[in-house]
């Protein structure tokens, strides 16, 4: 990978002098510990990259609250810049180190002392993987949809039913599983958004089982789950009855934007590449970057990545302040993770016919954006989330 000095987006005012030095020991430790390349076991990878991050400290970031964390809240542009330079790096690695944030983090957001002093340790110190189990097989972005039940009997709740797209699923040492329950009094599942709840199901439950490894484009570990009279003790519940649905909209408030940031990442990458690229083709008797149309095109690139930045970062330091960041997230996730695509394409466009040869660094990064598009809401929801906070917002003006 080429080496880049383009740091200039850390003197921006949104953040502060700790982030600053938080981005740059990063890059210098990935340099020397995350490899660029991957080996076909990437369950062995994915544990080995989760224990190495956690290792090295880079975790206690991903959850919130001490003596677990770093701090006693999750800080979002901290999140945002370990993403964007992790995945600047390898996807895989960004992967590890997200998915123990989102897995975790609606124990960090809302969970019981006891539950955080049993999980929260082993995940900061990458000793215990973790995994969000929300979307199911007809309930992805539509949330209040979802069918997997959990019937309260006395002191337990019984989970049936299935998920889907789980990251992490069939490598994690337990689950976040959100899971429509009943109230207990024998008048059937609650519906609605209101009738969810949370629950954290440890791998190796009776009735818990991995039913399919799903393969991607982009390489990583993914399952389909199978909840088949699993009982789960009440201690177990994250919040109160009925609170899951908060609990989910929460931790994904949190990480969405941070989806944005690790598109940035990758969009960067390319970037490098396509730069060492066009300064060192020859081609009739001059170099790619010597063309008005290679200029054009890496000009278009870079500032499509400039946007994407100011979109994330600025989504990232407004929650930070404790504003909501509904329609800033959305509009960060949106733009960079397009964009990205975008940028990724150029830079493969730029490579020629090296660009599409399977293995080359563009051609992966050209899989591994793919899915960022749709995963955490896909570009048409996030649309959907811009337009109805624009239209709310001056309905409460009128």
């Amino acid at each position: 990978m080429p080496v880049s000095t383009e740091t200039s987006h850390l003197d921006w005012p949104f953040f502060e002098d700790r982030h600053r030095e938080l981005a740059r020991n990063l890059d210098a430790w990935a340099a020397c510990h995350i490899p660029h390349q991957h080996g076909p076991d990437v369950d062995t990878e994915c544990r080995g990259l989760v224990r190495s991050l956690g290792d090295a400290g880079w975790l206690r970031h991903a959850v919130g609250g001490e003596p677990w964390g770093v701090s006693a809240q999750i800080d979002t542009r901290a999140i945002c810049l370990i993403r964007e330079t992790l995945a600047r790096r390898s996807g895989l690695a960004d992967f590890a180190f997200a998915m123990q944030g989102l897995g975790s983090g609606a124990i960090s957001l809302q969970g019981t002392l006891a539950q955080k002093e049993r999980y929260l340790g082993k995940v900061a110190r990458g000793e215990s993987i973790a995994a969000f189990a929300l979307s199911e097989p007809h309930a992805g972005s539509d949330v209040a949809a979802l069918q997997c039940s959990a019937r309260i009997e006395g002191e337990h709740a019984v989970l049936d039913g299935e998920k889907t797209w789980i990251s992490n699923g069939g490598i994690a040492d337990f689950y976040v599983v959100f899971a429509r329950s009943d109230d207990g009094a024998g008048a059937g599942p609650v519906r609605g958004s209101r009738g969810i709840s949370a629950f954290i199901v440890d791998a190796g439950t009776p009735g818990l089982e991995v039913a399919e490894r799903l393969h991607v484009i982009a390489p990583h570990p993914l399952a389909r789950l199978r909840f088949t009279g699993c009982r789960v003790p009440l201690s177990q519940r994250i919040g109160s009855a009925g609170e899951g649905f908060k609990v989910a909209m929460r931790t994904l408030d949190v990480f969405r934007t941070s989806v944005a940031a690790a598109a940035l990442g990758f969009a960067r990458h390319a970037m490098d590449e396509a730069l060492q690229r066009a300064t060192t083709r020859k081609m009739f008797g001059h170099t790619l970057a010597d063309f008005q149309l290679t200029q054009a095109k890496l000009a278009q690139m870079a500032t499509t990545i400039d946007s994407s930045a100011l979109l994330v970062y600025r989504a990232a330091w407004q929650r930070d302040q404790g504003r909501n960041v509904t329609r800033e997230a959305a509009m960060a996730k949106l733009t960079a993770t397009e964009g990205a695509q975008q940028v990724i394409d150029a830079a493969v466009q730029i490579f020629g016919g090296q660009g599409v040869v399977s293995g080359n660094v563009v051609e992966q990064l050209y899989r591994e954006i793919r899915a960022l598009r749709i995963y955490e809401g896909a570009s048409e929801v996030q649309q959907l989330i811009i337009a109805r906070e624009l239209v709310k917002n001056t309905g409460e003006k009128s």
